[in-house]
């Protein structure tokens, strides 16, 4: 199941649910205030440079908190 983002259009939190893909246009409310909230967009990011040079780590990943190899946010 995919996870889709969502923005409350009373308070702005923004969160994420985790629904079906049948269930995805269906609303929602929210979970700091109970108002109504609307999918948005979600951004990703995807890597296709050849010149990026990343060690083979057997199909794990050396970063705890993401599937890079590396990143700023981590100590690796």
């Amino acid at each position: 199941m995919p996870i889709y983002e969502y923005v409350c259009s009373g308070c702005k939190q923004k969160f994420e649910l985790l629904k079906s893909m049948s269930q995805a246009s269906e609303g929602v409310s929210c979970p700091k205030c109970g108002g109504k909230a609307g999918r948005v967009l979600s951004r990703f990011c995807s890597c296709s440079d050849d010149s990026l040079d990343f060690p083979d780590s057997g199909g794990g990943s050396a970063c705890g908190s993401c599937s890079a190899d590396s990143c700023s946010s981590c100590s690796s």
